[in-house]
């Protein structure tokens, strides 16, 4: 059988999605709150560039997956007006409900779909900008999402990854200790569960850095793919443009 890695373990390929969601079940109502205390605030930052850089336009029609509590989709939204659509998709349903809930507080309206980013449920062609902040790497096959993400693309569209990467070599040292010293801790004291947060900081290390997203981008249907290194490559924006 099939497997993958799940932070540092191996797992059955059938098996990540399950335990993925098991993650983001247990951290769902604190996931907010995890954030800004983890990055000191900065995600609000990543996110903000990333919305700068999908430079919407009224009516556009945007795809949001691994939506999560909407930070980017409530952005989004706001660019493309009554006449666009925003669509937020997560395979978590316990995040989807928390990211409607704080959209509708917020007078924004963001259809929910709960699907696999392997097997959007969208015809071909049907978005200007897709979107995934946070979410690629803890996906089972990225190749097939970024596939998927192209196919589900019109020509020209674009889309937009936002996830952690690999940090300027000066910075690696401090940041091991950062990650796997006191983020797990954190993450037991504020939300009780400290093993959610050591397979978040293990699966960044998992996860392909900034040269190796950008090749398998160009050789899952994008023709062209630039990054761009925040926070000294902490975070990276990748946006590949579909031919």
């Amino acid at each position: 059988m099939a497997t993958t890695h799940f932070g540092y373990q191996s797992v059955d390929e059938s098996d990540k999605a399950r335990r993925v969601r098991g993650v983001f079940d247990s951290v769902a109502g604190k996931y907010d709150l995890m954030n800004d205390l983890m990055s000191g605030g900065l995600h609000r930052f990543w996110k903000a560039y990333t919305v700068y850089v999908a430079n919407l336009h009224e009516g556009q029609q945007v795809l949001d997956i691994a939506s999560g509590t909407g930070d980017l989709a409530r952005a989004f939204a706001k660019k493309v007006g009554s006449t666009g659509l925003v669509v937020q998709s997560d395979i978590n349903e316990a995040m989807l409900r928390h990211g409607r809930e704080r959209l509708l507080n917020a007078g924004v309206i963001a259809p929910p779909l709960a699907c696999d980013a392997e097997a959007l449920p969208f015809a071909d062609a049907s978005f200007d900008l897709v979107s995934v902040a946070f979410g690629l790497r803890n996906m089972t096959h990225k190749d097939v999402a970024l596939r998927e993400m192209a196919r589900v693309l019109r020509p020209g569209g674009r889309a937009l990854v936002l996830e952690f990467s690999q940090v300027a070599k000066p910075l690696r040292r401090l940041y091991d200790l950062y990650s796997f010293q006191v983020l797990p801790r954190l993450g037991k004291l504020v939300t009780g569960d400290e093993d959610s947060y050591r397979y978040l900081v293990e699966s960044i290390r998992m996860h392909p850095n900034q040269q190796a997203l950008r090749e398998l981008m160009l050789a899952n249907g994008f023709g062209h793919v630039d990054y761009h290194n925040l926070t000294g490559g902490v975070v990276a924006l990748h946006v590949g443009i579909k031919c």
